[in-house]
């Protein structure tokens, strides 16, 4: 993967001791779920299609589901106990539908925390770059993913500034997940119907104030998986990543409310701040990304990018 010059100059400064303690971070970014845990699939009661791996649940929420989502069956496979949600012959508004309206009474009886009012899209368990072309499988309400255990994705941008420097968004004490923690100059879950650099662009300009007149200048620069278990439930998201070079003299300026102060950084108070556990678990894995520090990095392609989405919501 070929850098742009800003990010060779940090990588630079961040010297190989600094790049080898950035790489190590990512060895607590990608957790299994609990033992006890209960895989959920989307399956069809006739058997005529194969099961969709959906998400995984607490035993609390597995019992949730059994008892609250129709058509939710336990079963077991080689011995372990699995939640069949029997909806894979319904039309995806209909699974979604049933799903979405389970996740409201879950809301109103103070269960699900963080409500958005915003659909994020789930295709399929393992699926690394949105399709461009196929329906997703259901969307619902983004705070669902991590109460259900669902994958997920974000757009993660890595802005640097010409002499090599991150900038870097500190996450107002508001926010639902992460407050005041250290975050890269702008990131966001990614919306159903929306594309990654639509989504890139979007955020730029709501979280940083930037207006991109050559929308090419953000570059992707690969995918990278993280998961683990948080007070959400279980958070599994695909992040996007990108590279922004920011115009010499440029400065963030915040318009939604969802960013405290933004910092200028150089590699080695970056690494300072890693070190501290200052910054995001997903910052610091789009930073490792889009340094090349990942097996990832050498293997997915950055063509992620589609500006004309298949399946609006």
């Amino acid at each position: 993967m070929s850098l742009p010059a800003s990010a060779r100059r940090f990588l630079v400064a961040l010297g190989p001791a600094g790049a080898h303690t950035l790489h190590t971070a990512l060895r607590n970014m990608r957790h299994t779920p609990p033992a006890d845990w209960v895989p959920w699939y989307c399956t069809d009661a006739a058997g005529h299609a194969p099961p969709q791996h959906v998400g995984v649940l607490s035993p609390e929420r597995a019992a949730l589901l059994l008892a609250h989502l129709p058509a939710s069956v336990m079963q077991s496979s080689g011995g372990t106990p699995c939640l069949h949600w029997q909806t894979l012959h319904h039309s995806e508004p209909q699974r979604s539908a049933a799903l979405q309206r389970a996740l409201e009474i879950w809301q109103q009886q103070g269960l699900v925390h963080g409500w958005r009012g915003e659909l994020f899209a789930f295709w399929a368990h393992d699926t690394a770059l949105p399709p461009t072309t196929t329906p997703p499988l259901l969307q619902v309400e983004r705070a669902g993913f991590r109460f259900l255990g669902m994958p997920s994705h974000a757009v993660h941008i890595n802005g640097f500034t010409p002499e090599g420097r991150l900038w870097c968004g500190r996450r107002a004490l508001s926010k639902a997940t992460d407050p005041n923690m250290l975050d890269n100059v702008t990131a966001g879950g990614l919306p159903a119907g929306e594309s990654p650099r639509s989504c890139a662009l979007r955020e730029l300009h709501e979280e940083a104030g930037a207006v991109i007149d050559d929308p090419a200048r953000v570059v992707p620069a690969g995918t990278i998986r993280t998961a683990r278990q948080d007070t959400g439930g279980w958070h599994e998201e695909t992040l996007l990543v990108y590279h922004w070079d920011c115009p010499t003299g440029w400065l963030p300026a915040n318009q939604d409310g969802e960013v405290a102060e933004f910092l200028c950084l150089h590699a080695l108070e970056v690494l300072e701040r890693i070190r501290a556990g200052a910054f995001t678990h997903d910052a610091v894995a789009s930073l490792a990304q889009g340094l090349g520090l990942t097996h990832e990095a050498a293997t997915i392609s950055p063509a992620f990018d589609n500006p004309h989405p298949a399946h609006p919501s």
